[in-house]
């Protein structure tokens, strides 16, 4: 890996892309090194903004580009299943933007075609890859939480009543639960695994997307994750863990770099991490997946494949109970 810049292309130009970028650019050993999106109009805008040299005015064209080692995929959630195979028939590994898809069927066609091909994929779910991620998962390693008896988080932020705010529009994946709710749902599955029971209430917004969905997943050990997800109001955005010995709790804003205390049935803080971190932190998952590119690896250990298709299955489990169906996307 000595002397290797990994050279990103990027597929779409919305806000996510723009994050993703500009964290890129506190990594000296990556760059982004093409752009692509509907128009030539939008590539370039995009592209001088963060000095990328290769524009594409088409998704094919980016695809394509032999100065690509890796496709980021950052377009809107119904669109990540038709992306992300158009860039591994190219022959390109892929990062795709959480949730990685809209069902566990598109999930598995992604993934079987990933394996097929013998390519990398990864879902960015960028949380996972976070500093103070790393220490949550050493300290649950180490059992001075002992056995953990239930996970409780929360997802919610406000945004302004636009019909055609990606958030509320069901054309796009709207609702709470697959954008902010994939949040605290993939961070139970970090703790936890995989539930063998879910329960989940949801109530409307105002375009018929769920506004607030409210969940609870069970699990063979006994032990609840206590998860909601809102577009409707800011929440508090924390996460705790709760073991017989000690509980951890993560400051807000758990899914940012953020910080985090063990506290023991006393009262006592054990130990603690605090964080001390610049940027937004989207570059973590970058630097994951350029070494397994580099390493020979297909998936990630930290978020293997089967996770996020386990992940999926609950995320569609939840979206059954709650009655979201999204319409069908055009290819």
């Amino acid at each position: 890996m000595a002397n290797k810049t990994f050279r990103w292309g990027i597929l779409g130009t919305g806000l996510i892309a723009d994050w993703f970028t500009r964290d890129l650019h506190r990594l000296k050993d990556h760059k982004a090194i093409a752009v692509g999106s509907r128009t030539q109009e939008k590539a370039d805008e995009f592209a001088n903004l963060f000095s990328i040299p290769n524009r594409h005015s088409s998704y094919q064209s980016l695809v394509n580009d032999p100065e690509v080692d890796g496709i980021y995929i950052a377009t809107h959630i119904p669109m990540h299943k038709r992306d992300t195979l158009l860039a591994l028939s190219a022959g390109k590994p892929v990062l795709c933007e959480k949730p990685f898809a809209i069902s566990v069927a598109d999930t598995q066609e992604m993934i079987a075609v990933a394996r097929d091909k013998n390519l990398l994929l990864m879902e960015a779910m960028w949380t996972r890859f976070l500093p103070h991620m790393h220490r949550v998962r050493e300290v649950i390693k180490s059992g001075v939480l002992g056995e953990i008896i239930s996970v409780r988080a929360d997802h919610g932020q406000w945004f302004k009543k636009d019909p055609e705010f990606r958030l509320f529009k069901p054309e796009l994946g709207g609702g709470a639960l697959f954008d902010l709710g994939i949040y605290p749902i993939s961070f139970a599955s970090m703790v936890l695994g995989t539930p063998s029971r879910i329960t989940a209430r949801s109530t409307k917004a105002f375009t018929e997307v769920d506004g607030q969905t409210s969940v609870i997943l069970e699990y063979p050990s006994g032990a609840q994750a206590i998860l909601n997800t809102t577009n409707l109001a800011a929440t508090p955005n924390r996460a705790v863990i709760v073991g017989t010995e000690a509980r951890l709790e993560i400051d807000r804003t758990f899914y940012f770099p953020s910080h985090f205390r063990v506290i023991n049935n006393k009262d006592e803080v054990l130990s603690g991490y605090q964080a001390r971190y610049d940027g937004h932190g989207l570059r973590e998952q970058a630097a994951e997946f350029a070494r397994c590119f580099y390493a020979g690896e297909k998936e990630s250990p930290i978020l293997p494949l089967s996770e996020t298709l386990s992940i999926m299955k609950t995320m569609e489990e939840i979206a059954n109970q709650i009655g979201i169906k999204f319409p069908p996307f055009e290819m």
